[in-house]
């Protein structure tokens, strides 16, 4: 799941994997959050052997990697003695660790054996009294064991690890929190590493395993913290490092002297993933609106109309107007937060005429050469039997057959956006049983003839009203999208249009806290957020420059201001 709701000075948390030991700036971090993204660069050897007269190794001039980040060739390593190794930037020394051991890594920390002056608390004392009594950290009995509890907001803690291996950890953590909304950030000497979103249990003294984070560590003894996030109260039990095998691979880095190793190269290729987001659409075309600005709140944004093919080509033969969609663009790289394209194949707000199969290619592969860091694509929005482009036997036919269309739209986008997350989108999939397998069966004929698709889209508009579904058809129907097609989900299109500001939160509490607490659900995007300007009449969760009180419940459970 990878949910990520702390903000940083980036506005957003949106960075799947960081460098330990680096600092990345917004628009470097926005690049690394994508399935099939490079990692971070490749080391040179650069490792000092702590024991002797150890000297940098050189690495070499950085080259593209595989995903678009940057992998160094390796230099030489330094030679050394017979020491420990360290690491470079952030050095520990195990003599600080608990028990003057270093925790290792892979492995399993336990949260109770942090370092004797690695701590923060806002409380004297050990108000539990379990296991460490002479340290101001809540401790209390856990099963078998300890974990620290009442974790507050701003709280850490600090562990001296043995990094034995350069490369990309999952990290988990087995904690707990009442309400939603909890985070870890993790650290190393000020740089941020990650966020892990601490999973919701019924009652104290319960934990669960979080959804892994990844997280790039250099080899060596170091210190890493963990802080609790914006909002107060969690259990944290244990943090488990287990090396990444699904991260692809980038340039190598050099092989260091005996004073250590040299670092090893960007991850590349695919199956990285986005951290899950709750995103929300331009509106009118405009990002900041209303005296708000939307990076406050959303760390993911869909162009609304200005990404459709007919908002940038009126007709067949006619010239591209960019210009509206490349300030959106530019917005979500300023911000460092994820943008995702609405939509590439559709039977409305297509261009008029005549559309050849050549343009289509041409319109997928010049929006992905203009917009490089595309990180979600809507490749076939509404496909039938809601919606159907005209030039659908052009591209390929097969509707209520092979959908060649389908497939080769898929295909085409990929080898134009290799990094981006490929999704089949469309509504009423998640309202009504007959239309959820109707899309099923699309979706898994695409899959079975090997297109790269990535996830499904659920539009998510008809969950309220007359003709509404209710919140437990939507669980079940979502749930069978899962597992029928073994594919993510993404909710693309999420709106209540309810006047009445209680029924309105209600609803919301329902939806997303399913939608936030279920793993598989990758990302939210609501469809509108400034009331009056959105697509369905009271639908926004602004009025004006005021939260209505779905706007103020989500911004709270997502740690995120409420205006």
């Amino acid at each position: 799941m990878k949910w990520s709701m702390k903000f940083t000075a980036c506005r957003a948390v949106s960075t799947a994997v960081l460098v330990l030991g680096s600092t990345l700036g917004c628009s470097d971090a926005s690049d690394d959050l994508d399935k099939g993204l490079g990692g971070p660069s490749g080391g040179g050897g650069d490792v000092i052997g702590a024991g002797g007269n150890g000297v940098p190794g050189t690495g070499g001039d950085p080259v593209p990697g595989a995903g678009g980040i940057v992998a160094a060739t390796g230099g030489s390593g330094g030679t050394g003695g017979d020491g420990p190794v360290v690491h470079p930037t952030c050095p520990g020394d195990a003599a600080n660790a608990y028990q003057g051991t270093a925790r290792a890594i892979p492995g399993t920390i336990e949260a109770e054996d942090f370092d004797p002056e690695g701590y923060s608390d806002t409380t004297p004392g050990n108000e539990d009294g379990a296991y460490r009594t002479d340290v101001d950290v809540d401790i209390k009995a856990l099963g078998d064991g300890y974990a620290i509890s009442w974790f507050v907001s701003g709280e850490w803690l600090e562990f001296t690890v043995d990094v034995a291996t350069e490369g990309d950890y999952e990290v988990t953590a087995r904690a707990g929190a009442v309400e939603a909304g909890r985070t870890l950030e993790l650290s190393s000497c000020e740089d941020a590493l990650g966020t892990i979103a601490v999973p919701r249990i019924d009652d104290w003294g319960q934990v669960k395993t979080s959804e892994p984070v990844i997280v790039h560590l250099k080899p060596g003894v170091q210190v890493l913290r963990v802080t609790v996030g914006a909002l107060d109260y969690a259990d944290l039990d244990s943090l488990t490092f287990e090396l990444s095998d699904g991260m692809g691979s980038g340039g190598s880095g050099g092989t260091g002297g005996s004073g250590g190793s040299g670092g090893s190269g960007g991850s590349g290729g695919s199956g990285g993933e986005l951290p899950k987001f709750v995103g929300n659409i331009t509106t009118f075309d405009k990002v900041d609106t209303d005296n708000l600005v939307f990076s406050d709140y959303w760390d993911q944004i869909t162009p609304e109309n200005a990404g459709k093919w007919g908002s940038v080509q009126p007709s067949a033969g006619s010239g591209r107007n960019w210009s509206t969609l490349d300030a959106i663009y530019d917005y979500a790289e300023d911000k460092g937060i994820i943008f995702k394209q609405h939509a590439f194949v559709w039977g409305a707000q297509q261009p008029s005429g005549n559309l050849t199969q050549n343009d289509v290619r041409s319109w997928i592969s010049e929006f992905c050469t203009r917009y490089p860091n595309t990180r979600l694509i809507d490749v076939v929005n509404e496909p039938p039997p809601h919606t159907e482009p005209s030039y659908a036997n052009a591209i390929g036919g097969g509707t209520n057959g092979s959908w060649q269309w389908i497939i080769n739209a898929f295909k085409w986008a990929h080898e134009s956006c290799p990094d981006a997350i490929l999704i089949l989108n469309d509504y009423n999939n998640i309202e009504y049983a007959d239309q959820n397998q109707h899309f099923i069966n699309i979706a898994k004929a695409v899959k079975n003839a090997g297109a790269p698709i990535h996830a499904v889209g659920a539009q998510s508009h008809a969950l309220h009203g007359q003709y509404g579904a209710s919140t437990q058809t939507m669980k079940n129907l979502l749930t069978k999208l899962h597992q029928d097609t073994g594919l993510p989900v993404y909710i693309t299109e999420y709106d209540i249009g309810e006047a009445n500001d209680q029924i309105q939160l209600t609803k919301y509490q329902e939806h997303l806290t399913f939608f936030l607490e279920t793993e598989w659900i990758h990302g939210i995007t609501l469809w509108g957020w400034i009331n009056g300007k959105t697509w369905i009449d009271n639908s926004g969760i602004m009025n004006g420059g005021s939260p209505r009180p779905a706007m103020t419940w989500l911004m709270n459970q997502l740690g995120r201001p409420v205006p």
